[in-house]
């Protein structure tokens, strides 16, 4: 990091990196869509008689829909290190091309395949497509980081990930409109590789990896992206992950607890909304798919909303960090789990109080980006990416197990009494998720986000603590040792450490300090 960098070229108003920006946005849009259109696909295949009675219908049970759908993650939960090997290799360009271009194909020859093996065919599928879309997830952290400059990197960033709540929306409202069209639901899979493929050509043209590599970028917007990073981040380099001390760090397993169980809780509602509304509030698949996608709508606003609200208190100081993601957390996580519950005593004739719920609980649900998304960056900004993806992966699994976990309560789509146990146990989770959350959670930088973790740095007065001219000689050489101890809140041990770097602040002043 070199603070004394002044930046005086901000660069265009609305630049290339805007165009980079825009496009990670389309590219979770679109993925979003091939992932999510299973479920809404799977129920117009296996109801045809009601959605378009011109095409096939399947006769698949609760169990192995659950399949299907689970398949997509399955697929995601095997290529997501390898996302971030490939990226390593090929750069996050031609690593998202390969991501998004496979799933568009493999979207593409669904409805040839279905017919040849039924729903096994339709898993493998999914779990083939999964595999594609895996690979792009660790490659967007990379393009952000290359791309926004230190000050924009919140917004930025924010506006890309957004994507995903818009690519929810649409596959929760389109897929069922075309089902009942002409195109039937082969049209589903034709439209998402469409889009994809669409997609596919405008990354290949205007996507780089990084500014030094942009056909389009203007020197004075490159200069302010550089000059930002250096400022800010230092010279990129390559910095040991700590992985003993990141595996027993209690404030990151807090935060492994909360996001699974957000992750139950947002795939309950995500993927169990089509059928709920059909079995229990008799809604024909269009009018299904009109009001999830309402209530995934309102989750895209009140994620934006909890995003400029968190701007205000932090920079007025009206919240402290720790404050802010523990009430936003609370708020995003009890809501919902209280209206899950009343959703479940709820029938048609109750329909307006049910949308209203539904709305509401997916709505309100959208501040978990405030409340524990971001906590990552908080323990350690060095390491974020990787944090992020073991969170992740962790998801992951809990996306995969989401779908299997309601087909083996949920027998008969039309009994209430299924769907109340659903939402009582997911609702149980998101409780105690973030109870443990409020008590475990931190949102200080932890030790091991140092890039000096484990080695000697500066702290005290070389004349204090080593005393003479000889000793200073020794500690320059890294031959001085000398004893201290550690305390960060949750271990305390005493240790010995060699004197390896010392800075001279003046003509007679060294400061050491040690990270263990």
């Amino acid at each position: 990091m070199t603070e004394n960098i002044e930046i005086q070229n901000k660069g265009p108003t609305l630049g290339v990196r805007h165009v980079q920006t825009l496009l990670l946005f389309l590219c979770f849009v679109v993925n979003i869509i091939d992932r999510l259109k299973i479920s809404v696909a799977v129920f117009a295949m296996t109801e045809g008689a009601s959605s378009n009675s011109s095409f096939q219908a399947f006769d698949w049970d609760k169990t192995e829909k659950g399949y299907i759908i689970a398949g997509m993650y399955w697929g995601t939960l095997l290529t997501q290190f390898a996302g971030s090997v490939m990226c390593r290799w090929l750069g996050a360009k031609n690593t998202i091309l390969i991501s998004t271009l496979g799933s568009a194909i493999t979207s593409l020859l669904t409805p040839s395949l279905i017919p040849l093996g039924g729903w096994q065919m339709y898993t493998c599928i999914a779990i083939v497509q999964g595999m594609f879309q895996g690979l792009f997830t660790p490659c967007i952290h990379d393009q952000i980081a290359k791309w926004a400059p230190f000050e924009e990197r919140t917004r930025l960033g924010a506006f890309s990930y957004s994507g995903i709540e818009m690519g929810t929306i649409l596959a929760m409202g389109v897929p069922g409109l075309i089902a009942e069209s002409s195109w039937g639901w082969p049209g589903i899979s034709y439209v998402a590789a469409g889009i994809s493929i669409a997609w596919c050509v405008l990354w290949m043209i205007f996507a780089d990896n990084s500014p030094t590599t942009s056909r389009f970028i203007g020197s004075d917007e490159k200069e302010f992206i550089l000059a930002s990073h250096l400022k800010n981040d230092g010279q990129n380099k390559k910095i040991p992950i700590p992985w003993k001390a990141i595996c027993t760090s209690v404030p990151f397993m807090s935060l492994i607890g909360i996001e699974c169980a957000q992750a139950l809780g947002f795939k309950t509602m995500q993927n169990e909304i089509p059928s709920y509304l059909h079995g229990i509030l008799k809604m024909d698949i269009k009018s299904n798919s009109f009001f999830s996608a309402l209530a995934f709508s309102s989750r895209f606003i009140m994620t934006n909303v909890c995003i400029v609200f968190g701007d205000v208190v932090i920079k007025k100081n009206i919240m402290s960090l720790k404050t802010l993601r523990r009430t936003v957390s609370t708020i995003s996580t009890w809501f919902p789990a209280a209206c899950l519950c009343l959703i479940g005593f709820l029938d048609e004739h109750q329909k307006t109080l049910a949308i209203v719920l539904m709305t509401s609980t997916v709505g309100i649900n959208g501040g978990k980006t405030i409340g524990s998304a971001l906590n990552p960056i908080d323990l350690s900004s060095n390491h974020a990416a990787t944090l992020t993806g073991i969170v992740r992966t962790a998801s992951s699994v809990v996306f995969m197990l989401t779908p299997m976990f309601v087909a083996t309560i949920v027998s008969v789509g039309t009994d209430r009494s299924e769907w109340q146990k659903v939402f009582a146990i997911t609702a149980l989770v998101l409780f105690f998720g973030n109870l443990q959350y409020i008590i475990l959670g931190r949102t200080d930088s932890q030790p091991w986000n140092d890039e000096h973790f484990g080695q000697t740095i500066l702290e005290s007065k070389i004349d204090q603590n080593l005393g003479s001219e000889n000793t200073q000689e020794q500690a320059l050489s890294g031959s001085a040792t000398e004893k201290g101890q550690q305390n960060d809140g949750y271990l305390n041990t005493e240790y010995e450490y060699p004197v390896t770097s010392l800075t001279q602040d003046s003509k007679d002043d060294y400061v050491l300090k040690v990270i263990k």
